[in-house]
């Protein structure tokens, strides 16, 4: 596949103004303890998060939907910045040809962060419009998790 083709897949990019610390965002993104409290779209439950997270790591994150449909993502990943940065890979079980790529950018700003991430190399328009509903469900509940955590 050319590097003009990759890049003329759609992406999906979200960013947020988080009320935490870079810190506490990477740790959200890296440690499954807290993995499992917030990703997944809104109403998923979640099931397992494995991670190795280092350059050429692996990991295996699943939840199930609230209409009982089970779902498990897996990759490797490819850039790993401590408290700024992770690149990984994202390929559904369901459909193992299809890859993409996930980027996790944090940046301090007054008062926290603010968390640029995008899932680029997606298959088509409706598959990002899918992933964008997702991701933002998932993304709210990681700004509850770690703006709720500074209270806590």
């Amino acid at each position: 596949m050319s590097e003009e083709t990759l890049t003329d897949k759609p992406s999906v990019t979200l960013v947020r103004r988080l009320n935490a610390t870079p810190a506490q965002v990477y740790a959200a993104w890296t440690r499954p303890e807290q993995i499992v409290k917030w990703w997944g779209p809104a109403g998923a439950d979640m099931q397992h998060a494995v991670v190795d997270v280092r350059v050429g790591g692996t990991y295996r994150i699943g939840f199930r939907n609230p209409d009982g449909q089970e779902n498990e993502a897996s990759g490797v990943y490819r850039e790993v910045v401590p408290d700024r940065r992770l690149v990984f890979t994202w390929t559904w079980r369901a459909t193992p040809e299809r890859n993409s790529l996930v980027t996790v950018a944090i940046e301090p700003v007054d008062g926290g962060c603010e968390l640029t991430f995008t899932h680029a190399q997606l298959f088509d328009e409706s598959v990002a419009a899918s992933h964008r509903d997702g991701w933002t469900g998932a993304l709210d509940k990681l700004e509850a998790l770690v703006e709720g955590s500074l209270a806590g």
